[in-house]
Parts: structure tokens; sequence; C-alpha cells
């Protein structure tokens, strides 16, 4: 059974790697872009999806980890970076017209990532292209509760 828990929270600018648009010449076309292949072998498809993440800050909350949707170990995704942990959880984003837009909280574990670490009130989340969302928006997001406590 799923029970969803509304958090509200503001759009934030990342790092850029997600999506390719850092720059990273590692990276060229996303760390996702790179990852979803190998994610799709486990049984995770991404193709709905937009290939980057949403960098959703819950400002002066934060999370903590019950259950995840599925968990990957030792993905190695890229030559040049160690491989990773990676868990991935249900939500979904409640839009102003009260529309639900199903979605992905992308997890990569902090202790197997060397780079781009996240402070612990950003969720980022993979969704599907949404073209009017821009920094600073203050959305709400819906997770699964047994999959992700909100404190």
């Amino acid at each position: 059974m799923c029970e969803w828990v509304q958090v509200s929270g503001l759009v934030k600018r990342g790092h850029g790697v997600a999506s390719g648009q850092s720059g990273d010449p590692r990276f060229p076309k996303g760390t996702i872009e790179m990852q979803k292949p190998i994610f799709s072998r486990f049984g995770l498809s991404q193709d709905d999806y937009f290939m980057g993440t949403i960098y959703f800050s819950i400002s002066h909350k934060r999370y903590e980890i019950r259950q995840s949707k599925c968990t990957f170990k030792q993905v190695k995704w890229s030559s040049a970076e160690p491989a990773e942990n990676f868990s991935f959880f249900d939500c979904r984003i409640v839009t102003h017209k009260n529309e639900r837009i199903d979605g992905l909280v992308y997890y990569p574990h902090p202790e197997t990532k060397s780079e781009h670490f996240q402070p612990t009130d950003i969720l980022e989340i993979v969704m599907p292209y949404i073209s009017s969302l821009k920094y600073e928006d203050e959305l709400l997001l819906e997770v699964n509760s047994h999959q992700l406590h909100i404190v």
C-alpha cells in the first residue's frame, strides 16, 4: 500500500552534471544519459524522463530512507568514475492545476560517490520534461511514506 506525504520546496540550481549542462568533458551528455541503459538492463526504465534531475530543496527539513523502490549496487557506469550504489523512490509533483506527474527520487549513495555531493535538504528528482519549470519555483512534492520519511 502506498501512502503519499506532501512536502513543499524550491527548485534550485544543481551541479549541471546529471543533464550535461556543466560542460564536464567526462559526461558530455550528462550522467543520467550514461546511466540510463544500465538501469534499464536492471529493469528500471527511464524512457519517459528528462535526462537530467530537478534539484529540489526541502529547506529546513530532511529525509530519511526507509525502503527504496529499487537499489542497484556497484554500478560501473563510467570509466572515469568508481562504481556507485543507486536507489530510487516513488514521487510525484503536484501541479498548480492539481495534476500529478509521476517521477522518481534519484539517490546516488553518498558513501560511494567521489564528488558532486548534495546538501541533506536536497532531493534529486527525475521526471518527464516540464517546460514551465524554472529555478526558484515552489513545488509540492509527494513521496511514498513507506519509502521516504520527511522530518
